[in-house]
């Protein structure tokens, strides 16, 4: 079981444009998640917030618009996808990656857990800190729908497994492979949408480095899940390397060569 921890953020990251290219002319690349993609607290760093060195600006915009402490339930019903959606236009792109928040409560705390799997299961819930009610559905029903709504604007959704926390067993990094990694993969499958499996790929970054390196360099000492600066760009390299071996990936003529 996933354990839920969060650092608040709220800003986004864009990349800077060359100064005779109009936004607007250029396709932009979105990036919704927790915080673990995007993070100012101190000491900390998500993946998101480094990743434009990777791109080439005459070429995309890059808007990180995740949040910190969301969910792929609460950066819906708090009207934060609404935004990002409002914003879009044919030929952008986004890239989603949830998970780390979604195995919260249903309706105690900060009330943004998702129910398990990738059905069309859902359940009624009494929120205990409002009194409001609110219907919960799976993993899965949320991320069909980031990838519904996008593609219904003509934008390409790619799904991302989450980044993987500073979790050990017999030498090995603890994957998500057997829950929130696979719903992601398993919703890109059965809705056609590109996926980059990212916890799989620093997994096998982090094991190359060695715990003792990935403990002192890669994350803080306040907790598993929130990476440092170093830690952000692994993972931000972690994304290019996906991107880069995604067969019919149409960001790969984006990237910085």
């Amino acid at each position: 079981m996933i354990v839920a921890i969060t650092a608040c953020v709220t800003c986004g990251t864009t990349l800077a444009q060359p100064k005779d290219a109009k936004r607007g002319e250029l396709p932009t690349l979105f990036i919704i998640g927790d915080s673990t993609v995007n993070n100012s607290g101190e000491g900390f760093q998500g993946w998101g917030n480094v990743i434009t060195e990777h791109f080439d600006s005459a070429k995309i915009t890059i808007e990180n618009r995740a949040r910190g402490g969301r969910s792929s339930r609460t950066f819906q019903t708090e009207g934060l996808w609404d935004k990002v959606l409002a914003e879009m236009k044919k030929g952008d792109l986004v890239l989603i990656q949830f998970g780390h928040n979604d195995g919260g409560s249903l309706d105690k705390d900060r009330a943004r857990g998702s129910l398990k799997g990738i059905g069309d299961e859902s359940k009624e819930v009494t929120i205990e800190a409002t009194g409001k009610k609110e219907t919960v559905y799976t993993f899965g029903w949320y991320l069909r729908k980031y990838v519904s709504d996008a593609k219904a604007k003509g934008v390409v959704p790619i799904l991302l497994s989450p980044v993987p926390r500073n979790i050990w067993k017999d030498g090995k990094v603890v994957r998500a492979s057997s829950d929130y990694g696979f719903w992601a993969k398993d919703t890109a499958a059965s809705t056609k949408t590109l996926f980059v499996d990212l916890n799989e790929i620093s997994a096998i970054q982090y094991e190359k480095e060695g715990q003792a390196k990935v403990a002192a360099e890669y994350f803080t000492t306040k907790d598993h899940t929130h990476t440092s600066p170093a830690g952000a760009k692994l993972n931000a390299r972690s994304v290019v390397e996906g991107l880069r071996k995604l067969k019919g990936s149409p960001l790969k003529k984006y990237l910085a060569k």
